[in-house]
């Protein structure tokens, strides 16, 4: 279990200082492709949607846990090779820095004052319809995104690299990808993508709940509400469609003393959502910029948070 520990954070270093640079070979970028050739096959065939849709996920994560598992054994002839390959792996499952990258980039093109690049840079980092957002929805947009992602994006697949290394990290990366592309509760993913939303529930059920202590801390640090943090979490955690969710948008929210939620175009449909939070002031883009550093300092709190628990379990077993 110690070397999980060591992997997780020259996995969590890599990130800030590398993040995801263009043109490098991301195993999302390798995952997705495969969920979609799985679709368009799975689709083909003559069998019940939930079915062919549980199928995939079991297909893609037995693919993805093989094929990590090669490398890491063929790295594993020296213990730092070892540990190098593994770092590089868990790195490609956290997006702290490119997160952060993007939500400042939607703040610069409101620095230009830039309407249209604000909606386009939104485009990339949401599902939901840009195209006639203003600039408070493009703000709380990028707010809840960073918010949500910190979990997503972050902290969950940190949980796992803690608890089973490369192979776990990149197993919730599988799942994560998947409930991003099939996990949808329109006409065409009900059915198909409902194992896959299910694992990501289940994925995220624990992460999502430990990241309240470290946006608890960091909103304390950082002289935000850090008491209306942990109490709007609390009070507005089921104020979304996903279980898990409304906790670190909920957390942001109460730290920030703005209001989240609310309704959104996706595909075409307007989908309400709960409104989570207080409006106690109106939301500008220097919160953007406040829930950046929420992100930075709360992962890395709950990385200090995770070694010491990793640590104290080692002591008392062994």
């Amino acid at each position: 279990m110690e070397i999980f520990v060591l992997i997780s954070i020259f996995a969590y270093f890599m990130d800030l200082i590398v993040g995801d640079p263009y043109g490098f070979p991301h195993p999302v970028i390798y995952i997705g492709k495969l969920i979609s050739l799985l679709e368009k096959n799975l689709r083909k065939l003559n069998i019940n949607m939930k079915l062919a849709g549980a199928l995939l996920c079991l297909i893609l994560m037995s693919s993805v846990a093989l094929i990590t598992y090669s490398i890491c054994k063929l790295a594993s002839v020296n213990i730092y090779l070892y540990i190098f390959v593994s770092a590089v792996i868990v790195c490609t499952c956290f997006s702290t820095k490119c997160l952060a990258d993007e939500g400042k980039k939607i703040y610069d093109s409101f620095e230009e004052n830039d309407i249209e690049l604000s909606r386009k840079q939104l485009s990339y980092i949401v599902g939901r319809d840009t195209s006639d957002l203003d600039e408070s929805d493009i703000i709380r947009a990028t707010v809840e995104t960073i918010a949500e992602n910190t979990v997503d994006g972050t902290i969950s697949p940190m949980f796992y690299a803690f608890i089973g290394g490369p192979i776990l990290a990149i197993l919730y990366k599988a799942v994560n990808t998947m409930d991003s592309m099939i996990g949808y509760k329109n006409e065409r993913y009900i059915d198909f993508g409902r194992t896959a939303a299910r694992l990501d529930d289940i994925f995220n059920y624990i992460p999502a709940r430990i990241s309240l202590i470290g946006f608890t801390m960091a909103s304390f640090i950082l002289r935000y509400d850090y008491k209306s943090c942990i109490k709007i979490a609390i009070r507005d955690r089921k104020n979304h469609t996903s279980p898990n969710c409304a906790y670190p948008e909920a957390a942001v929210a109460g730290a920030l003393g703005i209001e989240l939620g609310g309704t959104n175009i996706y595909f075409g449909q307007k989908v309400y959502k709960p409104t989570i939070g207080e409006k106690k002031r109106k939301i500008v883009k220097e919160d953007i910029l406040k829930t950046n550093r929420l992100l930075y300092l709360s992962t890395f709190l709950t990385l200090i948070l995770f070694i010491v628990i990793s640590l104290c379990i080692n002591k008392i077993l062994f």
